[in-house]
């Protein structure tokens, strides 16, 4: 019995010492984990980042500037990455939130990478003054882009407003309604064409032989995907790879000086090609960009014929995208494309949220007014902090019409974009067709707010596409022919003939409810919101039947009253009608009795006395 009390107690002891020693060697990982992930949080404020998607040489960089420790990739899928936050222990929540900083902050980079790499071109022209590419580019509507400064991303403010996108209305839900960026949104504030052909054709399975055919680039067989490296590399940046202690500037400086010489060539069938594969690296990488390093080739059919380019709605196929982004999986803390458009969409809007920096005023398009400013406090801070002005933005501070004293001077392109505004309009994206529920937001047009039906989830079905393009060959002309012709019709304008907002209101909140606050300040009960909502709309309803019913009584009353008066009018009519008979029948018999006194008068000198007394007789009795 002693020896097994004693072999228990001995157990125990060593558990307990295990336990100690393992609880120590969590705490020193935590310990080194934290300090691991200040110093490169650190390193990131002080020192510009490259993106590691760019070249493999600055992969390389990269992970030499992040360590990486038990088994951890340099995306962040170890057990301190974000995408294994589940398995961290409960005890580091600021590792994983400067975890989620880094890997934001590298795709932040990237995208800056990608918008000075596409810069490239703003400012070179051939010494004999021929049309250069640039020029080329800008008549493709693609210059104003082309000739934006960088801006940094906001990666709170895009995730903020990603969170209030509703995908059956298409439409952001705030608290004081729906708000749908517009097609007058796009060609103020990228200079993009919103006009023209729809930009909409075939769609292939992959685009092997015409990525060889139009872009002389090798592709992997059954692969919508160019790889960046081989694209940039037929570009001539690929070789430009930064060194250890270069300048971002410089560096950039040398891709710029080593495109505008790639893209300065005389016109040809080689400036064809790179025209293409520039094109396709600039559709693929920032107005139409997706997931992932490679480059997709979903435009490239659209690009045979060069001259043809300028004719399509480009704005408007990047709205129909940016639609799409915003409806991705709510586990995406960016939107995919040309960031500032959103991000300027919010400063214009909602200057309460103090996120915009007007630093370049007067230059169009708009997007080139504004930069974000830094803000060194955690993303998950930012977030809440923004989610909670959102929640209490005041109403009436609300901009709904930002351009009313905005000119359109220096903006050509704006003049055959006008009659695309204010309209409700299908936008195609080849196999995005996507609708712009611009009723939905009457008062960015100036109007009073009616209450309109709200949308349900599109039953145009379209076919989601994945990284190796759509299964089956579509000619999406003939497929979304119907949604074409709505293009070309140009929708249906936008009116509204109600002169207060309330109905659209109590729809609205019965609709959302609570679901239109985000941050926890504001958190409700959205079942007892709603139940509150439906007892005060029957109460309503109640009040509204009573005073029907007290109405059509007085409505019964008036028209007894009315048929009352009628018959005294008549009774008086008639009354007015006996008098007047009786009047003419005394004037009448007053009249006889005067011809009969004369006639008697007469007959009283002529006859003799006898005569006389008989006509005496015959007056008296006339007179009784």
């Amino acid at each position: 019995m002693e020896g097994g009390r004693e072999s228990s107690e001995g157990s125990s002891r060593r558990k307990r010492h295990v336990d100690r020693r393992n609880s120590h060697r969590r705490a020193e990982t935590v310990r080194e984990e934290e300090e691991e992930m200040e110093d490169v949080v650190m390193e990131l404020e002080t020192v510009p980042e490259v993106p590691d998607s760019c070249t493999e040489p600055l992969e390389g960089k990269c992970r030499a500037r992040c360590p990486e420790k038990r088994g951890s990739d340099k995306r962040g899928s170890g057990p301190s990455g974000p995408e294994n936050a589940a398995l961290r222990p409960a005890a580091i929540p600021d590792v994983a939130a400067a975890s989620k900083a880094v890997t934001l902050s590298r795709q932040d980079d990237a995208s800056r990478y990608d918008r000075d790499l596409l810069g490239t071109v703003r400012h070179d022209r051939n010494a004999s003054g021929r049309r250069d590419k640039r020029d080329r580019l800008e008549e493709m509507g693609f210059g104003e882009v082309l000739h934006m400064e960088r801006m940094r991303t906001d990666p709170a403010l895009t995730q903020a407003l990603r969170s209030r996108w509703d995908t059956e209305a298409m439409a952001f839900v705030l608290p004081w309604g729906h708000m749908i960026p517009s097609l007058e949104n796009v060609s103020r504030i990228t200079g993009l064409q919103v006009y023209g052909r729809p930009v909409s054709g075939f769609t292939y399975p992959c685009c092997h032989e015409i990525a060889e055919r139009l872009l002389g680039l090798p592709m992997e067989r059954r692969s919508s995907l160019v790889p960046r490296k081989a694209l940039q590399e037929s570009l001539g940046l690929h070789a430009v790879a930064r060194q250890t202690g270069d300048d971002v500037d410089e560096y950039l400086e040398q891709l710029v000086q080593r495109s505008r010489r790639e893209l300065a060539r005389e016109p040809g069938a080689q400036a064809d090609l790179d025209l293409r594969r520039f094109l396709i690296l600039f559709l693929g990488r920032l107005l139409f960009a997706t997931r992932g390093v490679a480059v997709h080739c979903r435009f490239l059919p659209l690009l045979d014929d060069l001259s043809a380019v300028g004719g399509f709605a480009w704005g408007a196929a990047f709205l129909a995208h940016q639609f799409d982004s915003l409806g991705a999986s709510d586990r995406q803390t960016s939107t995919s494309g040309f960031y500032p458009f959103l991000q300027v969409w919010a400063y214009l809007h909602l200057p309460g949220l103090g996120r915009g920096v007007l630093e370049r005023p007067g230059l169009v398009p708009i997007a080139r007014h504004w930069d974000s400013p830094r803000d060194s406090r955690s993303l998950e801070d930012q977030l809440t902090r923004l989610q909670e002005l959102i929640d209490g933005y005041p109403y009436l501070d609300v901009v709904w019409q930002p351009y009313l004293e905005e000119g359109d001077g220096g903006q050509p392109w704006l003049v055959q974009a006008h009659p695309y505004f204010g309209r409700s309009v299908r936008l195609h994206a080849l196999n995005l067709v996507l609708p712009l529920n611009l009723y939905l937001c009457q008062r960015s047009l100036g109007l009073r707010q009616s209450a309109v039906e709200f949308p349900v989830r599109d039953r145009f079905l379209r076919p989601g596409w994945s990284f190796r393009g759509l299964h089956d060959t579509t000619d999406w002309r003939l497929r979304a022919q119907e949604q074409i012709n709505n293009w070309e019709c140009r929708g249906k304008a936008v009116k509204s003939a109600a002169t207060t907002d309330d109905e659209y209101l109590q729809a609205y909140a019965l609709k959302y409810g609570g679901k239109v606050y985000k941050s926890a300040r504001h958190q409700v009960d959205v079942t007892g919101e709603i139940a509150s909502l439906r007892a005060l709309l029957h109460s309503t309803v109640q009040d509204r039947e009573a005073a029907q019913r007290q109405t059509a009584e007085l409505e019964r009353d008036l028209e007894l009253a009315h048929e009352h008066a009628m018959e005294l009018q008549s009774e008086r009519d008639r009354s007015r009608s006996e008098r007047d008979q009786l009047r003419i029948r005394a004037e009448a018999a007053e009249a006889q009795v005067a011809e009969m006194t004369r006639e008697l008068a007469t007959l009283q000198v002529q006859r003799p006395p006898g005569d006389q007394e008989e006509v005496t007789r015959l007056r008296a009795e006339l007179l009784a």
